[in-house]
């Protein structure tokens, strides 16, 4: 369960882009990365998902159902009193543990418990040595298996701060190495400020590589009713899906110790996981608890927990072959680069796409061969406001140059950037700040690419 965020490539301004390589443009088909179905901020499906709460889901004579192709591996219903300690044991940690949280995860009663056929971890606000403290609970499986499909219901809890998950980490962390080369499969993350988006995520390699996909609903949340996370972890892919919609497929991983060849694929997801479950508080990504959150309502309830396996599965897998994107007749990456589609879709993952994060307010139109930007609020992180296009082919040996022209209504900073979504956010071209006129300047910027090729900059 890691942090997330997105960075801006390019912020606030009204400008004219391009982006060339500079090196010999035949070569540029070459490269160790698999093509993928999604990336870490373009895997995102609207849906309007109806109540899939359970109306009885704590009788007794309740039936695990059957999956065509699958077999069930195990199960766990919470009908009981008590946690099943044949299948869980309680993971305690002290704050601070990972992610700059807040909470103590205890084996208290108080904070993980069984009642009428749920699973409740619930997060506690008390006092310590005159300071707010946070209880929670996590817990983890005994059991561990290779390649399945999991199946789980959940309804998380609403609040600043609050971050409940479900996610997988492997048995041996150290047989590929410490994370993210062990290797890591978020099923869900939720965050208590946002309940109407769920995150499913994988992280892998070093150096840190990572994709995600989201769904959002257009109504209702993921706090007012039981939703089902599920993955089909398979040898030379996963498919995240939320009440059996697929939202998310990922079949390009790999990880290396820095400095040495790729370890065989399908590693590190060759190796047996375990299931763990936790409700957070504060930490990197959430942020912290403020006064708004009620932790009277801190409960993350589970329904049940089904792992199916197929009779056998096909390790005989290959890494899928790189498809990176071809550029304009004039060599250019950016599509669109000079505005003249004025009809382009802003909202969607093609070409140019608009964005907003963290109170960022503003609008974006193409228009007389200019994009124009109006921000009327900054937000309160740096990539509040940003304009970005994915899918940017970095071929590990090439030069790269970014030009454009830019200006505005009134003198104000901008930051241009070239980053990696699925490699941890490295910065191929370091954020930049800049100054912009009220009258129209160029700007160029070179990098040479230095490390592994990344063709979904």
């Amino acid at each position: 369960m890691k942090s997330k965020r997105i960075l801006a490539l390019i912020a606030a301004c009204t400008m004219l882009a391009s982006m060339a390589g500079c090196g010999d443009s035949s070569s540029n088909t070459d490269s160790s990365k698999a093509d993928s179905s999604s990336s870490a901020s373009s895997s995102t499906t609207e849906s309007s998902t109806a109540d899939s709460s359970k109306s009885d889901s704590s009788a007794a004579d309740e039936s695990t159902p059957d999956i065509e192709g699958y077999k069930l591996l195990w199960s766990d219903e919470f009908n009981g009193d008590k946690l099943d300690d044949s299948i869980w044991s309680y993971d305690p940690h002290e704050p601070g543990w990972t992610n700059n949280e807040l909470q103590e995860y205890t084996e208290s009663t108080d904070n993980v418990f069984v009642k009428d056929g749920k699973l409740t971890l619930k997060a506690i606000k008390t006092q310590k040595n005159g300071s707010d403290y946070y209880t929670s609970g996590k817990i983890k499986t005994q059991k561990d298996f290779l390649y399945d499909k999991i199946t789980i219901s959940a309804k998380v809890p609403q609040g600043q701060g609050l971050w409940p998950a479900l996610w997988m980490m492997p048995t041996d962390e150290g047989k590929y190495g410490q994370w993210p080369k062990c290797g890591e499969i978020d099923i869900m993350e939720v965050l208590g400020n946002d309940v109407t988006t769920a995150y499913g995520t994988v992280h892998y390699g070093e150096p840190h590589g990572e994709q995600q996909g989201t769904v959002k609903l257009e109504s209702g949340s993921f706090a007012d009713s039981f939703h089902e996370y599920s993955v089909e972890w398979e040898p030379g892919e996963m498919r995240w899906y939320i009440d059996g919609k697929e939202y998310l497929k990922v079949n390009d991983w790999f990880t290396a110790v820095k400095g040495e060849d790729d370890k065989p694929y399908p590693a590190p997801f060759d190796q047996t996981f375990y299931i763990q479950m936790n409700l957070a508080v504060g930490g990197d990504w959430p942020g912290n608890p403020d006064a708004s959150t009620n932790f009277d309502k801190a409960e993350f309830e589970v329904d049940y927990v089904r792992v199916y396996q197929k009779e056998s599965y096909d390790t005989n897998v290959k890494k899928p072959e790189a498809v990176l994107r071809e550029p304009t007749a004039d060599g250019n990456y950016i599509y669109n680069g000079d505005f003249s589609d004025a009809k382009e879709d802003l909202t969607d993952d093609k070409d140019w796409k608009f964005l907003l994060f963290n109170d960022g307010q503003g609008t974006a139109e193409i228009k007389d061969n200019e994009i124009i930007i109006k921000s009327t609020a900054e937000g309160t992180e740096e990539y509040s406001v940003q304009l970005v296009q994915f899918d940017q082919p970095m071929v590990k040996g090439k030069k790269y140059r970014v030009t454009f022209d830019a200006y505005a209504e009134q003198e104000r900073t901008m930051k241009v950037a070239v980053t990696a979504p699925n490699q941890g956010w490295i910065r191929y071209l370091n954020d930049t700040s800049l100054d912009l006129k009220t009258t129209k300047q160029s700007y160029k910027y070179e990098f040479e690419m230095k490390d592994r090729t990344d063709r979904q900059t």
